[in-house]
């Protein structure tokens, strides 16, 4: 069976891959390894509207224009995997579901930055840069993610909030 993708979606999602780029190029903190900021906000509020397929596209679109555009350093395939994958957790968990803090929202924000972003894009980052091995990498980037993990904790139930005010007003 054939889903044919709206032209409402498509607008939807390409406004949220720029925002995306425009959270994570130009609104957030960068170091040599580390990105904290708020570019995961466009991403979850496409997931819990239109699912994982939505978010992953955007995600994935997001993190390679952003890399071609307004690069940090070489282009790696890699991230942009990693990125549309995160996008598809956070569908998976908080689409179409009565959502409950667990499993929906503390499961994808632990997948998403503890196996995707700590441990894959850590051995992106030293396959990447490889002056340090994976472990300095992965010790170097832990502070990032004891950031991040509590506030994606905090911003996801107020997404799902809004999410369901932007519903109703469709």
């Amino acid at each position: 069976m054939e889903k044919k993708i709206s032209l409402q979606l498509l607008v939807t999602c390409a406004m949220m891959a720029a925002l995306t780029v425009v959270l994570n190029r130009f609104c957030s903190i960068h170091t040599a390894g580390w990105t904290i900021g708020f570019a995961f906000v466009p991403v979850a509020l496409t997931a819990i509207v239109y699912g994982p397929a939505a978010a992953a596209a955007v995600y994935g679109v997001a993190d390679l224009v952003g890399a071609l555009l307004f690069p940090f350093g070489p282009y790696f395939p890699g991230f942009t995997a990693t990125a549309a994958l995160m996008g598809a957790v956070y569908g998976w968990f908080l689409h179409g579901r009565k959502v409950k803090f667990f499993p929906h929202i503390l499961l994808p924000s632990l997948i998403n930055n503890l196996i995707l972003g700590l441990g894959v894009n850590t051995l992106w980052v030293s396959i990447l840069y490889g002056s340090r091995t994976y472990w300095g990498w992965f010790v170097y980037r832990l502070p990032e993610y004891a950031i991040l993990i509590p506030v994606h904790l905090i911003l996801l139930p107020v997404l799902l909030r809004l999410a369901d005010q932007l519903k109703k007003q469709r």
